[in-house]
């Protein structure tokens, strides 16, 4: 098994440690960087463990046919990750397509 991301998603999380620090969520630069790297971390451990249902119609512009998993990382923030699951070569692959979270999409979930 194994967790990968398109390059969309990994280029809105190293944007994400610049937004977060921006716009004060966190004080310090490394602190926001943590933040992103403890939710990737999380993903890439936990994506195949955790519960996952279809993704509305909604995100098919992001790829037709997945699923989401929601990750809580605090009491009002949520994320959700849409992924792909393909089979290569015998070995299961999560392809993480789009990552958001509660505040930006939850309109749409």
């Amino acid at each position: 098994m194994k967790v990968i991301a398109l390059r969309s998603v990994i280029k809105y999380m190293n944007d994400l440690v610049v937004i977060l620090y921006e716009k004060e969520y966190f004080g310090f630069k490394e602190s926001a960087k943590k933040y992103v790297d403890d939710l990737l971390d999380d993903i890439t451990t936990n994506l195949p463990a955790q519960l996952r249902k279809p993704a509305p119609k909604y995100f098919d512009k992001y790829g037709k046919d997945m699923y989401y998993a929601v990750f809580r990382k605090s009491k009002n923030t949520h994320w959700y990750v849409f992924f792909k699951i393909n089979w290569e070569k015998g070995e299961e692959i999560y392809k993480i397509r789009y990552i958001s979270n509660n505040h930006v999409i939850a309109q749409y979930l």
